[in-house]
């Protein structure tokens, strides 16, 4: 069983550097980062399983993270346990109507924090309100809902972006999308970005889904598309 990854978004290094020192003595994976729009990025690039969001951030705040993180589709179940030494009752209102999972005020200790992780993941792992949303083609599927691709029962190795982009093209299985589309859904939170990028994306996800990688055409001088043998059109 993999290590249960932690992105923690602290912009107090020295506290940040001890948050993810006695996280990873208690088993998980951490990484760190020190904004909000850093935090955003790290995101789009990892898959993640829990989010430990500081409030007081420097450019954009921690709530103001949860909004964007609850309103992005293939982020928005990932659990969020917000840090903060502020501890009035309208800024825990605040983060648990933007859907925040608990809410741990500064100073805690390491030992406590790891149970609350836990307590959160396990609570995540049996909720049933949301039932998982897969979308599939032949022997591959996609699990929205837990971040996993699968080809003939085998669980792919891709990396974040390569999964959004795997399920971005699956969502409109068939349908021509243009590289600036793609761009928009699959890095819309990182704009410094350009189409070559897709087309490398492309190659190295082609490559991980071997033979299933022939699915995803190329529409010349516009874009790719999804397209299985059954609904296949005369492109190749």
């Amino acid at each position: 069983m993999t290590e249960p990854v932690i992105l923690i978004v602290e912009d107090d290094e020295n506290l940040s550097n001890l948050i993810g020192f006695n996280l990873e003595k208690a088993g998980f994976e951490c990484h760190r980062c020190g904004s909000g729009e850093e935090g955003l990025r790290e995101l789009s690039r990892k898959n993640i399983d829990l989010l430990l969001l500081d409030v007081m951030l420097p450019g954009i705040d921690g709530f103001e993270v949860c909004r964007r993180v609850r309103q992005h589709q293939l982020y928005r179940d990932i659990p969020v346990i917000m840090l903060t030494a502020r501890g009035e009752e309208i800024d825990r209102i605040l983060g648990f109507e933007l859907g925040i999972d608990d809410y741990v005020v500064k100073p805690f200790s390491p030992r406590e924090l790891a149970l609350r992780i836990r307590a959160v993941l396990k609570r995540d792992r049996r909720k049933g309100g949301k039932p998982s949303v897969i979308l599939s083609s032949g022997p591959l599927e996609v699990d929205l809902s837990r971040h996993t691709a699968t080809l003939e029962g085998k669980e792919l190795v891709l990396t974040m972006m390569e999964f959004k982009l795997l399920a971005a093209l699956l969502k409109r299985k068939g349908v021509a999308q243009s590289r600036d589309s793609l761009l928009s859904d699959v890095w819309d939170i990182d704009r410094s970005i350009n189409t070559r990028t897709i087309d490398t994306h492309v190659t190295r996800l082609r490559e991980k889904l071997g033979e299933t990688g022939r699915m995803i055409r190329t529409v010349r001088g516009f874009g790719y598309k999804f397209e299985d043998d059954e609904s296949s059109g005369n492109e190749g």
